[in-house]
């Protein structure tokens, strides 16, 4: 006998339904919504900084803040309107800004002067710390209330605590 079980389609099921609305709560959060704007500020500091600051005579970094800023912006710069996509790749955001921080001294050139270094040590900084906040933030899941029921115990499975 043939079995008329119909199985729904994964965007229904439960778990993914209940994943998508925590990260709602998440990005509709003040400190996600602050995390998303000074991360675009400084990924457009970071793309425009070797003429904000003066050193776009070091064509090599001035590339590299130009691609690095850009990436950076696209990394985070989605996460309130795509926050279940975006917020996993705040990792690859962090390297970018570990990246800005060692790359007047990696690319190549003279281009390690006071001016680049200065500016991309702050911005790196800035950059790998939001990029870290990001991640933690949707690591804790805020937006989901402390000592909020959870039918399915701390990790997640039924009659475990």
């Amino acid at each position: 006998m043939a079995s008329t079980h119909h199985a729904a389609p994964i965007e229904e099921h439960p778990d993914l339904v209940e994943l998508r609305a925590r990260h709602d709560r998440v990005a509709a959060t003040p400190r996600a919504q602050v995390i998303e704007a000074l991360a675009l500020v400084t990924g457009l500091y970071l793309a425009a900084s070797a003429w904000i600051v003066g050193f776009n005579g070091f064509t090599t970094l001035a590339v590299t803040n130009l691609i690095a800023g850009i990436a950076y912006m696209l990394l985070l710069g989605g996460l309130g309107t795509s926050y279940e996509r975006t917020h996993s790749m705040a990792w690859a955001a962090a390297v970018i800004g570990i990246w800005t921080c060692v790359a007047p001294w990696v690319v190549a050139g003279d281009v390690a002067h006071a001016r680049s270094i200065t500016s991309n040590l702050i911005s790196g900084a800035i950059a790998t710390l939001l990029a870290v906040a990001a991640a933690a933030s949707a690591a804790r899941g805020h937006g989901t209330p402390r000592g909020a029921h959870n039918p399915h115990g701390r990790h997640g499975m039924p009659g475990r605590l």
